[in-house]
């Protein structure tokens, strides 16, 4: 009886639900070179290392990849050492740690791809994208490094500079997205009584806008907004060094301003008919850009539009005059000297053709962030001495409550 009893009382017993623990982490790994370079000849070697930002600072072990395929290696650091042509490819590296409820994982990192060359020419180009106004550096290698006497750097099979061999640099100066391509060079030295010439792989250049053009989106029929107001969300692409600079954002109805800068890519206005636009500026740079307006509701009367020119500074580099080289197609923004500093100079475009002036090269981290309905930019303190010139009288649709809804 005692038996059958105990065993009743054990059958009560709620079942525990143990909670399932997430097995990925929001932590992202970052994958650095530590030495070497992205595009290396075949017996040279390099060394990449795996970074964690653990505020918890955790034990973490690291798995690597090439591709699709898993390396046999799990410390912090990879080296590639003496490296073959097959060792080329994309590597990503990714932190893992045990826990009571298993593996957890961190997101994977970036890739970083490595080019190992087995020839005699290597055309040595940044292995991020560089930014529309930057001085881009490529370099032409030649293996056993013989005295060159001449080098010539080739855009999608056209030669765009000719140079002594002595300087084996090429400056690309205030970048434009014309200046993205494929790139390759050619080396000639003497060896004996003959003359040697080697021509690289080709090697791609990309170039990005700091802002892309914004496109404005109006929500106006969502269950969270309510029914006297509407969204509007101001969506681009911002490309910039880490760490980036502010960017702040403008909505305007009938070419007035609504409100004052907000870091957020969102506002709730009233719902009237009108045509709108919004505008995204980074102060630090001197770049803005606009959007095409959009109607909403049916306009009636004259509307007072025109279509917005943005404005563009930067903190430029230029090249001094010294040693310019022979060039078989002269180009007027193209020098071979070391980078200085000139002061930065306002210029008004109205096209992403025209070229901006060249910023100050930063480190090599590339951040790009696309702003969207869930995301917006860091809070910073705006003077509104600079955006005087922008007011146009208040509108008085700007809403009094909460931009923040979420869609």
């Amino acid at each position: 009886m005692d038996t059958f009893i105990s065993l009743l009382v054990l059958s009560t017993v709620p079942q525990l639900v143990v909670t399932e623990v997430p097995r990925v982490t929001s932590f992202r790994a970052v994958l650095e070179m530590v030495s070497g370079d992205s595009r290396i000849f075949s017996g040279e070697s390099v060394k990449l290392t795996c970074n964690i930002t653990d505020p918890y600072k955790s034990t973490w072990t690291y798995l690597w990849f090439r591709d699709s395929t898993k390396l046999p290696q799990s410390e912090k650091d990879l080296i590639l050492w003496k490296a073959k042509v097959q060792d080329s490819g994309k590597f990503y590296c990714q932190g893992v740690r045990d826990t009571l409820v298993g593996n957890i994982h961190t997101l994977q990192s970036l890739p970083l791809e490595i080019y190992v060359d087995g020839g005699w020419a290597i055309l040595q180009v940044p292995p991020h994208p560089s930014l529309v106004g930057e001085t881009l550096k490529v370099t032409c290698r030649v293996r056993g490094t013989p005295r060159l006497h001449e080098v010539i750097l080739y855009k999608d099979g056209v030669e765009v500079m000719r140079q002594n061999g002595l300087q084996p640099h090429f400056y690309l100066n205030n970048l434009t997205l014309e200046d993205q391509g494929i790139y390759s060079c050619r080396a000639s030295w003497d060896e004996g009584r003959r003359t040697r010439s080697v021509i690289s792989a080709d090697a791609l250049v990309q170039v990005l806008e700091v802002l892309s053009q914004p496109v404005l989106e109006i929500s106006a029929d969502n269950n969270l907004i309510p029914e006297t107001k509407m969204k509007l969300i101001c969506h681009l692409q911002y490309n910039a060094r880490a760490p980036a600079p502010a960017i702040n954002f403008y909505f305007y109805k009938n070419n007035n301003r609504l409100g004052t800068a907000t870091s957020e890519n969102h506002d709730l206005v009233k719902r009237t008919p009108g045509q709108y636009s919004c505008k995204a500026k980074v102060p630090e740079l001197g770049i803005s850009r606009w959007s095409e307006p959009k109607s909403f509701g049916q306009v009636t009367g004259p509307q007072i539009l025109k279509r917005h020119t943005y404005h563009t500074r930067d903190p430029v580099l230029s090249q001094p005059p010294a040693a310019e080289p022979t060039a078989a197609r002269p180009s007027p923004h193209r020098s071979t000297a070391a980078p200085t500093f000139i002061q930065p100079a306002e210029v008004s475009t109205h096209s992403t053709a025209l070229p901006l002036k060249p910023s100050q090269p930063a480190s090599s981290t590339l951040l790009s962030t696309v702003q969207s309905l869930t995301q917006t930019a860091t809070p910073t303190t705006f003077n509104m001495s600079e955006e005087s010139s922008d007011m146009s009288g208040g509108s008085g649709d700007m809403s009094g409550g909460s931009a923040d809804a979420v869609l």
